[in-house]
């Protein structure tokens, strides 16, 4: 070949190289879920941003799209949540989160640990707590969130010391959450005895709420209260992060979080730590409180996922107690004279661990499985005995999900179990502390008893949802087999067995869109709640072989809506339940306690929440929310020895609960909340003889955050709670000892106390 045409061959093969290079494609896949839950989005819309090109996710959440450059951008959009931008894209599959928008809930996906669906489908009564929510306070009391939720009511006499009820039920629990059913990431919360103690876990650990009102979750044991379903917080994918929180406040409060995340492309991890310390409001009410969490999801491959939970609490907190009216009154910051001189605590340390496996066979079926363990331990002097506790938890749940599409409609249904396994061991001792000079607290005496417990259950459970055009239709059922062994350490090792009758829980719910913005939903369902341990025996240790669980069947109907531009968005929802074999405590001729299914309640009630945006411009954006339960809770049917309560009002309830609250957020970084609710009376006892008084709180909060550079940012806040210094009762111990004059019946709640916080965030 002539030297002098290679200059011609080398243009031509530049030519071409560049030519390639300009019209070379890429492949892109990659899958969209939800960042709280992990749900898999359908039908989100993915936008090369410069060639304009679409895709929508399949029902699994994932896409595949051709782009023309490995540094082309994408944009990720769904009804419901947060637009999302890729500025560069890999040939592999990628993860893409997606946030929720706090207006626009009712499209966001619910439930994805059973049946995924948008909230504005479901069947029955269902309220969010997103994130924003979450840390719109100091992030250590839970209560004022859960109060703002509709139809759920948390009493909190301390930190350590609290009751949440939904709907009225476990109003009568006398310090613990009872009657409710509690998951974090499908690992039970509700220990074998039936109680929930979600306040142990770090809020900060919590990337959002589902509380699913009355017995209608039928893959979660039904409980008559419903059920609270708490997501974990993760990492994000192709993310670092490392988060410092510093909270101080009044009390000797001092806080602080630490948070370091790592994602990859299909997989990451975060991890949690907090301190918490408080000197507390009253005498004997100081708290010392660390946690540690860490949460891993991995997308191992198109048809499997894992994600680990692991978290660990120690706690030591003192006991301050409950007072009598006129301590109350005069005295609020006392603490009860017989814990305050048995310097009464509880020193507790828990672990949590669970693996939840998740395989799709399929476009149609998928496998999800979750292993669990807990151990926990307790060390509490009370006045009375110190009590010693230890517990063993083992579980699995596994469940067959399957989706089928036809031409004008889809079924979607599920079935599973669960097996629990609950060891648990109690000492009591004599407490010595009044043989002691004063100030040395409890002294641990001679033993008492020696109680060893086995608390199983399983559960089997089959849901379903049809949606066709605009009506869908969802059917459940849930059997439960519970056993009690009791064994007495101290008696001969005297051994009691005890197993319930198979319970069977059926649920029917209908939800009919009348237009885009307005859907109708209604549902019956029946629920359960099996007595504790200590409520199945007679004063002798031996078993009542007559005792049931408490049942009872809800009935209720309500609406969700938004107008087109949603500036205005809520639910309306009107309920009715009959709950029968209510447990009750009866005297014995020597003063001891029996308990017996002697009573029916009746829990009628009104709940409904509005939203309304009243100013979004560029500049800021101004929104409000009206949050209301008005109740009618009574004793249908209740005697106990020669009293008839028929008739009174439920014990432990409000009346009525307001929420009102205003909420601002400006473009150049300041924001601001001011969250206002009112509280009706509560009877104190069954003879309805003695009453809380109503009372108002106002809770605000400011901030500012922004950013440094491109990976500094910072979050600078201040708020105050009770800012009306309103003296009040934040929880009764309902049934107190005693007549009205010196019945310990009140918790005196916080006056008005003020907190500030920094925040310092590194995104690498």
């Amino acid at each position: 070949m002539p030297i002098k045409s290679f200059p011609t061959l080398s243009f031509l093969f530049l030519f071409f190289c560049v030519n390639f290079a300009v019209h070379a494609q890429y492949l892109v896949e990659g899958t969209v879920i939800d960042q709280a839950t992990n749900i898999p989005l359908a039908n989100a819309s993915v936008e090369d941003f410069d060639s304009k090109v679409t895709v929508k996710t399949d029902a699994k959440g994932k896409f595949s799209i051709t782009v023309n450059s490995i540094n082309a951008r994408l944009r990720i959009s769904l009804e419901g949540y947060y637009t999302q931008l890729i500025f560069k894209v890999n040939s592999e599959n990628t993860i893409v989160a997606l946030q929720p928008k706090t207006n626009a809930l009712d499209e966001v996906v619910i439930n994805g640990i059973t049946i995924d669906q948008k909230l504005t489908q479901a069947t029955e009564a269902v309220s969010i707590v997103p994130k924003g929510e979450i840390y719109s306070e100091n992030t250590v009391q839970l209560a004022p969130i859960l109060n703002r939720v509709p139809g759920v009511f948390m009493q909190s006499g301390s930190l350590n010391t609290n009751r949440i009820t939904i709907r009225g039920i476990g109003a009568r629990s006398p310090f613990s959450t009872a009657n409710i059913r509690a998951y974090y990431a499908d690992i039970p919360l509700t220990d074998g005895n039936g109680e929930s103690a979600i306040e142990d876990l770090e809020l900060a650990a919590i990337s959002r709420m589902e509380i699913h009102k009355g017995p209608s979750s039928s893959s979660y044991g039904v409980g008559l209260g419903g059920t609270i379903l708490l997501y974990p917080e993760f990492g994000e994918f192709n993310e670092t992060n490392a988060n410092l929180f510093t909270t101080v406040g009044s009390f000797g409060l001092f806080r602080t979080v630490a948070k370091v995340s790592h994602g990859g492309k299909k997989a990451n991890v975060n991890i949690i730590y907090s301190n918490t310390h408080s000197d507390g409001y009253r005498d004997n009410n100081s708290l010392d409180k660390a946690t540690a969490t860490i949460t891993s999801n991995w997308f191992v491959n198109d048809k499997n996922e894992l994600t680990f939970i692991g978290n660990y609490t120690t706690l030591k907190a003192f006991i301050p107690s409950s007072l009598n009216r006129e301590d109350f009154e005069n005295s609020p910051q006392n603490a009860a004279t017989i814990w305050q001189n048995a310097r009464g605590f509880e020193d507790f340390k828990k672990t949590l661990l669970g693996v939840n496996w998740s395989h799709h066979f399929n476009e149609t079926y998928t496998q999800k499985t979750s292993v669990f363990t807990s151990f926990n331990n307790n060390y509490e002097p009370r006045p009375f005995n110190i009590l010693e506790e230890q517990a063993t938890t083992f579980g699995i749940r596994t469940r067959l999900l399957a989706t089928k599409d036809f031409e004008n409609s889809s079924l979607k249904w599920s079935f599973g179990g669960e097996l629990f396994f609950d060891n648990y061991n109690a000492k009591q001792f004599d407490n010595l502390y009044q043989d002691f000079p004063v100030g040395t607290g409890s002294v641990a005496g001679e033993i008492l008893s020696n109680i060893d417990e086995n608390r199983n259950y399983f559960n089997l459970f089959a849901e379903a949802i049809y949606e066709w055009k605009k009506l869908t239709v969802s059917v459940g059922l849930h059997l439960n087999k519970t056993t009690y062994t009791v064994e007495d350490q101290l008696s001969a090792s005297v051994e009691e067995d005890f197993t319930f009758d198979a319970i069977v829980s059926p649920k029917f719910g209908l939800n009919y869109a009348v237009s885009n913005n307005f859907n109708l939903f209604g549902s019956v369902a029946h629920g359960f709640s099996t007595p504790t341990t200590a409520e199945t025996l007679f004063p002798n240790g031996a078993f009542n072989p007559n005792i049931k669980a408490e049942r009872g069947w809800n009935v209720e109907i309500g609406s969700r809506f938004h107008t087109t531009n949603r500036k205005l968005s809520g639910s309306v929802s009107i309920y009715s339940m009959k709950v029968s074999d209510l447990l009750v405590n009866r005297r014995t001729e020597t003063d001891q306690n029996i308990t017996l299914n002697a009573g029916k309640t009746s829990h009628n009630g009104i709940e409904a929440a509005l939203r309304y945006e009243i100013v979004n411009t560029e500049s800021f954006t101004l929104n409000s929310y009206v949050n209301a339960s008005i109740n009618d809770f009574t004793f249908d049917e209740f005697t106990e020895t020669n009293a008839n309560f028929s008739g009174n009002d439920l014990t432990g309830v409000p009346k009525s609960v307001v929420n009102l609250g205003i909420e601002i957020t400006s473009q150049k970084g300041f924001y601001g909340r001011l969250d206002f609710q009112a509280v009706g009376e509560m009877p104190a006892n069954d003879e309805n003889t003695f009453y809380s008084d109503a009372f108002e709180l106002l809770n605000g909060k400011i901030g500012y955050q922004n950013t440094l550079g491109s990976q500094f940012s910072y979050d600078i806040s201040i708020g105050a709670n009770n800012i009306f210094d309103t003296a009040y009762a934040s929880q009764l111990q309902v049934n107190a000892f005693g007549n009205d004059t010196s019945a310990r019946y009140f918790y005196p709640g916080l006056p008005f106390n003020m907190y500030g916080g920094v925040q310092l965030n590194y995104q690498l």
